[in-house]
């Protein structure tokens, strides 16, 4: 009988319910991680209402005097800056931009922080009121907005309201390489309506939501904007090859409740109203700004850095991209064309599959930026934050110079989200990285971006107009580190990794020199930026909605030193569940659970390097098995079970149990029998190898590392608790870790604080999962309200980010509660 492999965190833990973490992430973050400071300089207070320059407790400044107040005094600090937002809604006029003069200095920190209880949400968007009833008949309402205000998104009472469209075949127009011609009599009034120009086009098929403007109407004869027509119908995917056609953007497309249509050149918007709508009682938010925060040196080389923005809300903004007449050419996950480009004269036959000339365009693809940009920084954190009612990606991090408004893209390192929640946006809710040559193969290494953590957040219900963006896209980054998050509720993937189609990769892609792709690039001989990406305790379900290609858990080229472990896949729609596309190589997937596909394992493997890759003691319940085994590939399978419907084995349960937001795992996930050999994240065993990218032991050798090391189990046989301190990760001057505390007496514990001194000269940050503060080397954390009680034979765990100037050695000796734990 087979013998499975225990799953990291051998034990039982106790871990919050998926609806209590949904909860707790959309009510407020209550219980989010608090961030917290060792020493405290200077408290600034701001308030929507602040005015002045005192910016105290009694005297709260506004929020964009109290960064110019941060400004003036943080050129050397001699502890933290915290800037306490009181709650309510600050309107801005411009997005806020943090550069280097609004960085910590010594190593300390700039935070911008809730107060307690409080919710500050930072808005780019206009309350719309002075709503009159402009046709009585169909219940469309109108209200005066300033003129010249233009906008894609509308928000009612906090939901994404539907612009005004219209349905309808494809078979209704036929295509040319100018735009379209109406086939169906019934559409004909389409040439009698005003602003023909804000009209779009939209299309699905089977990866791509695409976007295309219309230029005018004349009889039959529909004549679209360029180059978004032409860039929209070659490559692959194409408009013409649309499974679903749309028509918006009309005051005549006012169809159904709930619709909405702006005319800017008036200066007016309209609701199409449910029965009985009083628009005294509803909260209409119209979008106003492109992005709301900006965070960026003046060079990679020079990068923003040591800033932490927790509890606070960002909402209302808009992406206004695809409105012009670049549209919105997508090519996979928000990368799409704006160029005009040499193309066969006809394109519309010959390149529906791709073609030589198309290829050139590759490494000019774009991004859709976000409201929340990150580039050119290091050591920033958004911990328990809200990320709702975006009009684009919720948070951009590393992304190329085109999707950043300071034009200094890439350079993001010690980066880190965590406990946060998106929602209701329209793009995907986290990016990272480029797509761009830069992003691959960096002109300069400071471009890098690297040590990335994604932990504990929700994201649900996003992508809402650009369908085609997966939930989290991870794309060229060294060590990006993606754990315990819930994807939920999407149109297309849940958690992609990488880029390129293996075309980048050493030695390049046969299919794609078959192409002609070489043509315009080089064969490099060097590799990718992307290795060592961990993808562990993932909760991904309900992915898949609208978009049959991809997968649920995605890979794309290369990515040595990768482990995706211990996720938990349901409801996709009988799709791909652990999906390699072309040119994925070196990646390792163990304990995974797939529940429900149509094809739980698959590799895209034909003439393009989907070689060496291992799909280890992995359970699934049905769907094909799809993975290129024997040469030239040489990819495994070593383990994997399938079970009857859904009764899965206790090692396989446990691994549920622990996915998602707030549950708790440690260890390293064992493939093989006990003793072997080790790959997982963040942590080990006390014998064998470990591989992957930031796992560590206290025995053996570790490999396939090159950020930080880890210091194992540091807790020796107190009689009372046992405390294990697992370095996650470290890059030059900086670091994060994971402490678990376990209750290894006979009485529960109820509330707790943890006690160590460093015997380096690290200074803590940012903590997670407890309150930490530090006092020279003593570090104290203390318990938060939803990890106070820890059971007999239980444990939790909390995490923090440091950095150091010349030690990071971990420390020993830790006391819970007064008591030595060693």
């Amino acid at each position: 009988m087979l013998s499975y492999p225990p799953p990291r965190g051998g034990r039982g833990l106790p871990v919050k319910s998926a609806l209590t973490a949904v909860a707790l992430a959309l009510g407020g973050m209550a219980a989010a991680p608090v961030v917290s400071h060792a020493a405290t300089m200077t408290t600034l207070y701001a308030s929507p209402t602040g005015s002045g320059t005192a910016c105290s407790s009694s005297a709260p400044c506004s929020l964009t005097q109290a960064k110019s107040s941060v400004e003036a005094i943080d050129g050397n600090m001699s502890g933290d800056i915290v800037v306490q937002l009181a709650g309510g809604t600050y309107r801005l006029s411009a997005p806020l931009v943090f550069g280097n003069s609004d960085s910590g200095t010594n190593g300390h920190n700039i935070i911008w922080q809730a107060a307690s209880g409080a919710t500050p949400v930072i808005s780019g968007g206009q309350q719309v009121t002075g709503w009159t009833l402009h046709d009585a008949g169909n219940n469309v309402y109108a209200a005066s907005v300033p003129t010249g205000t233009d906008s894609r998104q509308l928000y009612v009472d906090g939901a994404l309201a539907p612009r005004a469209a219209v349905q309808i075949s494809k078979n209704d127009v036929s295509f040319t390489s100018s735009g379209m011609t109406i086939k169906n009599s019934s559409l004909n009034y389409l040439a009698s309506l005003p602003e023909q120009n804000r009209i779009e086009l939209e299309t699905q098929d089977s990866f791509t939501d695409r976007y295309a403007p219309v230029q005018s109407i004349s009889g039959t004869a529909i004549t679209m904007q360029q180059p978004a027509w032409n860039n929209n119908n070659w490559g692959y995917d194409t408009m013409s090859a649309a499974y679903q056609v749309y028509l918006e953007n009309s005051y005549s497309f006012l169809k159904n409740a709930g619709q909405w249509y702006l005319d800017p050149q008036a200066g007016q918007l309209y609701y199409k109203a449910p029965a009985g709508w009083n628009p005294a009682s509803h909260d209409v938010e119209l979008p106003r700004l492109t992005s709301l925060v900006q965070i960026s040196g003046s060079s990679v080389d020079t990068p923003a850095h040591n800033m932490a923005f927790q509890g606070l809300a960002f909402q209302h903004s808009t992406w206004l991209k695809p409105s012009t007449n670049v549209g919105y050419a997508d090519q996979q996950s928000g990368a799409f064309l704006q160029q005009t480009y040499q193309q066969p004269s006809n394109f519309l036959t010959s390149c529906q599959s791709g073609c030589t000339q198309f290829e050139a365009t590759r490494e000019s693809w774009y991004q859709v930026p976000a409201a929340v940009q990150v580039s050119a920084a290091s050591t920033i954190s958004f911990t328990g934050d809200t990320f709702a009612h975006l009009g684009e990606v919720g948070l951009g991090i590393g992304q190329d110079s085109d999707a950043v408004a300071s034009g200094v893209g890439l350079g993001a390192s010690g980066i880190t989200a965590d406990h946060n929640t998106f929602t209701d946006d329209s793009g995907g809710g986290i990016q990272v990285g480029g797509v761009q040559t830069n992003a691959h193969h960096p002109s300069d290494p400071a471009m890098t971006d690297q040590d990335i953590t994604l932990t504990n957040n929700l994201v649900s219900g996003v992508a809402e107009d650009y369908k085609d963006m997966a939930g989290i896209l991870s794309t060229y980054v060294t060590h990006a580190d993606i754990e315990h998050n819930e994807v939920a509720n999407l149109p297309y993937d849940g958690i992609d990794v990488g880029w390129g189609w293996g075309m980048n990769d050493p030695g390049g892609s046969p299919d794609y020199a078959n192409r002609g792709t070489y043509n315009y690039q080089p064969v490099y001989s060097t590799a990718t930026t992307l290795k060592n990406t961990v993808v562990s305790y993932n909760k991904i379900h309900g992915t898949k909605k609208l978009f049959h290609d991809g997968g649920s858990l995605y890979n794309l080229s290369a990515n040595p030193g990768a482990t995706f472990n211990d996720n938990y896949i349901y409801d996709n729609q009988h799709t791909v569940g652990l999906y390699l596309d072309e040119g994925s190589r070196y990646v390792t997937l163990t304990n995974n659970v797939v529940q429900d596909t149509g094809v739980w394992a698959f590799t895209n493997a034909g003439n393009n390097h989907t070689n060496d890759n291992a799909f280890n003691y992995n359970w699934y319940n049905g769907g094909a098995t799809n993975v290129a085994t024997g040469s030239p590939h040489n990819n495994t399978l070593t383990g994997n079970v399938q079970v009857s419907g859904n009764n899965w084995p206790s090692a396989a349960q446990q691994v549920i149990s622990q996915t998602g937001v707030g549950s708790s795992t440690t260890g390293g996930t064992t493939s093989g029998s006990t003793g072997g050999s080790t790959s997982g994240s963040t942590g080990g065993t006390t014998g064998g190898s470990t591989s992957g990218s930031t796992s560590g032991t206290t025995g053996g050798s570790t490999s396939g590392s090159t950020s930080g090391s880890t210091s194992g189990s540091t807790g020796g046989t107190g009689s009372t608790c046992h405390v294990s301190y697992t370095r996650a990760s470290e890059w030059p001057g900086g670091f994060t870790a994971n402490v678990e505390v376990d209750n290894t007496g006979t009485s529960a514990i109820s509330g707790w604080t943890l006690k160590w001194s460093f015997p380096g000269d690290q200074k803590i940050t940012n903590a997670w999962s407890a309150t930490v503060t530090q006092s020279g080397a003593t570090v104290t954390a203390v318990n938060v309200d939803y990890n106070a009680a820890i059971a007999p034979g239980a444990n939790t765990t909390f995490g923090f980010q440091g950095t150091f100037t010349s030690n990071d050695t971990s420390p020993t000796a830790f006391t819970l509660n007064g008591t030595a734990c060693n």
